[in-house]
C-alpha cells in the first residue's frame, strides 16, 4: 500500500512539474539565454578592453622612445593626446610624464604642471604629494631656500611617504644657499631614517662632507 501511495505522489509531482514547465518553461529558458549572452558580452568587453589596454600602452611606450631619442615634440604631442584620452591609470603616468618633458625644455613650467597635479583634488594624495615633491624639486635651482622650505617640509614628517627625497633635496636648497646648519639637520634626518634607501645614505653621506667642510673662503 505504502508503494501506490509513493507512486502516486510522485505521479503527483510529475504532472505538476510538467505543467509548471508548460506554463514557464519560456521564462526559464530566457534566463538561461541571457545568461548565456551575459557570459559572452563580458568576455567580448574583456577582449576589447585588453585591445584598448595594449593600444594605449604601445602610445605611452612610442612617447617615451621619442623622449629617450631626443625627440621632445613628438613626445610631448603624445602624452598630451593620453593625458586627456586614455584610462584613469595610464592618463595619470602621462601626465606626470608630460609635466617632466616641460620641465627638460623650461624647469619653471614644469614646475606649474606638477603644481596643478598637486592641486588636482580627484587624485589620491599620495599623488598629489608625489607632484609637490617634483616641483619643489625643479624649483631647487629657482626659488630661495625659504620657499623651498616652505614646499618640502610638510612632505619630510616622519609619517611622508616621500619624506626621503624630500630631506634630501632640503639639504640641498640650504646647502645652495649656504645654510649649513640647516643643511646638516635635513641630511642628519635623512641619513639616521632606518628606512632610508641605501643609494640616499652614500649620497647623503658625501653631502655631510661638505658640511662639515663648511663655507669655502676664497682669498684675493
Amino acid at each position: 500500500m505504502a508503494d501506490i501511495f509513493r507512486e502516486i505522489e510522485e505521479e503527483v509531482r510529475r504532472d505538476k512539474a510538467a505543467e509548471l514547465w508548460k506554463k514557464y518553461g519560456w521564462v526559464i529558458t530566457g534566463l538561461a539565454v541571457l545568461a548565456v549572452l551575459a557570459v559572452a558580452g563580458w568576455q567580448f568587453w574583456l577582449h576589447r578592453e585588453n585591445q584598448a589596454s595594449q593600444a594605449v600602452g604601445a602610445r605611452l611606450e612610442a612617447a617615451l622612445k621619442s623622449s629617450r631619442d631626443g625627440d621632445a615634440t613628438q613626445a610631448e604631442t603624445i602624452l598630451k593626446e593620453l593625458s586627456t584620452t586614455a584610462p584613469a591609470g595610464y592618463r595619470l603616468i602621462a601626465r606626470f610624464r608630460l609635466a617632466a618633458e616641460t620641465a627638460k625644455r623650461d624647469p619653471a613650467a614644469g614646475a606649474a604642471a606638477f603644481d596643478a597635479l598637486a592641486g588636482d583634488a580627484s587624485l589620491d594624495q599620495t599623488y598629489r604629494d608625489l607632484a609637490k615633491l617634483r616641483a619643489g624639486i625643479l624649483r631647487v635651482d629657482l626659488a630661495p631656500y625659504p620657499e623651498i622650505k616652505a614646499a618640502l617640509e610638510p612632505l619630510a614628517s616622519a609619517q611622508g611617504v616621500w619624506r626621503h627625497t624630500a630631506r634630501e633635496f632640503l639639504g640641498i636648497a640650504a646647502l645652495k644657499a649656504n645654510l649649513f646648519e640647516d643643511a646638516g639637520r635635513w641630511f642628519d634626518a635623512a641619513i639616521t631614517d632606518p628606512q632610508a634607501p641605501r643609494g640616499l645614505r652614500q649620497r647623503v653621506e658625501l653631502y655631510l662632507a661638505l658640511v662639515r667642510g663648511g663655507p669655502v673662503t676664497v682669498k684675493n
